[in-house]
């Protein structure tokens, strides 16, 4: 068995802003109501010919700038997005061509907003196995291209971003401490998009090109199964949830993170989330909340954080880290 460790990390979000006073313009909600009932404030949008590719590469160079990496000697790329460029070819074989990587192999994960913390867990264990050395992961979404912008309960949510991060093998030691994921497929309809099928668990679907969420019943869902399954991550760890520095979990809403941490007893000073400004990013959410972390002097090396990730499936996905990244050599421009 082969340790392993993320050892560097970058982001991008477009430069369009789409803000609560904006959405005013759209739908009737305000401001207020928005911010009351979910936390977010303004979202990143893509341009009409920019898609998740785009952000993805976007990511990569940020990581490549910052920590003075080169990722032509990458082994396998793992993309997890819900928005596709297409159904096939994959996005990470788009990038694997965008970013001149001549020898590695090239997967999409389908996971929605656990898709981030499931395509660690699949870098680790390739490099666990000793078949790989070097993984990029990437996490990005266009969701805005989904979103239907006349449904006032899901257009005020949804936001565009990457984080991309390199995983290496770690010939000292494991920074991947600790895992849970699973997945609750009598609740499938509970978050969808259409495609070949128009069915799911014997419930009819809205046929639609848009996204479609009943976020009563996932919120629900989470709030009732997150915080255990965070406890299976600590119990299989040997660890409490004290030593945690640092809590990631997706940024869904931030009402929706209030109840989860409530039921942990962990303070929301210690829980980094990105839907601020950008929104619901659904596989981006994550690496853009611990990227902002590490921008704003936070999270430093040696820091124990966890991810949990959920979303539709219901699949969910929970990663104990330590933080050991490489010297950052060049500071990081403002997203």
């Amino acid at each position: 068995m082969f340790g392993a460790r993320m050892t560097a990390i970058g982001t991008y979000v477009p430069e369009k802003r789409l803000t609560n006073f904006d959405l005013e313009q759209i739908v009737e909600t305000s401001n207020d109501w928005i911010i009351q009932r979910t936390g977010i404030e303004e979202r990143r949008i893509a341009g009409p010919n920019e898609f998740t590719s785009d952000l993805c590469v976007f990511a990569v160079e940020d990581l490549m700038k910052r920590y003075n990496k080169k990722v032509d000697d990458v082994d396998m790329i793992i993309v997890a997005t819900s928005t596709p460029d297409f159904p096939f070819p994959s996005v990470s074989s788009i990038i694997q061509n965008r970013l001149n990587i001549p020898g590695t192999g090239a997967i999409d994960v389908s996971a929605a907003c656990a898709g981030f913390v499931y395509a660690l867990h699949t870098a680790n264990s390739y490099i666990a196995s000793g078949l790989h050395k070097k993984v990029l992961v990437v996490g990005a979404e266009t969701l805005s291209k989904i979103t239907d912008y006349t449904d006032r309960s899901t257009c005020v949510l949804f936001g565009d971003g990457a984080g991309a991060v390199l995983v290496e093998r770690d010939e000292r030691s494991n920074r991947f401490i600790g895992f849970h994921m699973g997945s609750d497929g009598s609740g499938a309809q509970h978050v969808y998009r259409t495609g070949l099928a128009k069915q799911v668990n014997n419930i009819e679907l809205v046929d639609t090109q848009y996204l479609v969420q009943n976020g009563r019943e996932v919120f629900r869902w989470v709030v009732r199964n997150v915080p255990n399954n965070i406890r299976h991550i600590l119990d299989k760890a040997h660890m409490s949830l004290d030593e945690v520095d640092w809590f990631i979990p997706h940024s869904a809403n931030l009402r929706l993170i209030e109840p989860i941490c409530e039921k942990l007893n962990y303070p929301m000073e210690k829980t980094l989330y990105s839907l601020i400004n950008y929104g619901n990013t659904s596989a981006a959410t994550i690496p853009l909340a611990l990227d902002l972390g590490i921008r704003e002097g936070k999270v430093k090396n040696g820091d124990k954080v966890l991810m949990y990730g959920f979303g539709s499936g219901l699949v969910h996905a929970g990663q104990l880290l330590e933080m050991n990244f490489d010297e950052m050599l060049n500071p990081p421009t403002p997203l």
